[in-house]
């Protein structure tokens, strides 16, 4: 009969902790089992921080560096005018009509190109327009007011 005061673990699921470093004869002394000598022998060197390369100068310090990258930058999502024609006429375009219409990813910076051309009035509000670009929408008979 099974009761509380005769339950066993499964054969097989409790093991003996390893004792390691007591003496030739246990099997695990001397070199406690983690071979002879080097860098993953030692205490608390198993571990290296990322680009490390067994002390060789690390690549990232081996290559020139040149310039300077501003973290602040914008980066402008571009937009051809021809794209705008699918839209209807008279409607207002910003960043997130653009966004779902698929035409831009992640971003409230676009500057829209005069590549193309447009034939229908709309008005379009973003960040930044080129001087061709600004004639065209305004020669179809739309709007152009720059967004900041």
């Amino acid at each position: 009969m099974i009761g509380l005061n005769n339950l066993k673990p499964a054969k097989g699921s409790k093991h003996r902790k390893k004792i390691v470093g007591r003496g030739v004869g246990s099997g695990h002394g001397r070199t406690s089992t983690r071979g002879s000598k080097g860098q993953k022998a030692r205490s608390g060197d198993g571990s290296k921080k990322i680009g490390f390369e067994g002390g060789q100068m690390p690549i990232f310090r081996r290559i020139p560096k040149r310039g300077f990258n501003n973290p602040f930058r914008k980066k402008y999502e571009i937009v051809n005018i021809g794209s705008l024609n699918k839209f209807d006429s008279g409607s207002e375009i910003t960043p997130q009509v653009l966004k779902k219409a698929g035409l831009i990813g992640n971003t409230n910076f676009v500057k829209i190109l005069a590549v193309g051309d447009i034939k229908k009035a709309l008005t379009v509000k973003v960040a930044a327009f080129s001087k061709s670009a600004i004639e065209k929408i305004n020669a179809a008979g739309g709007k152009v007011e720059i967004v900041k």
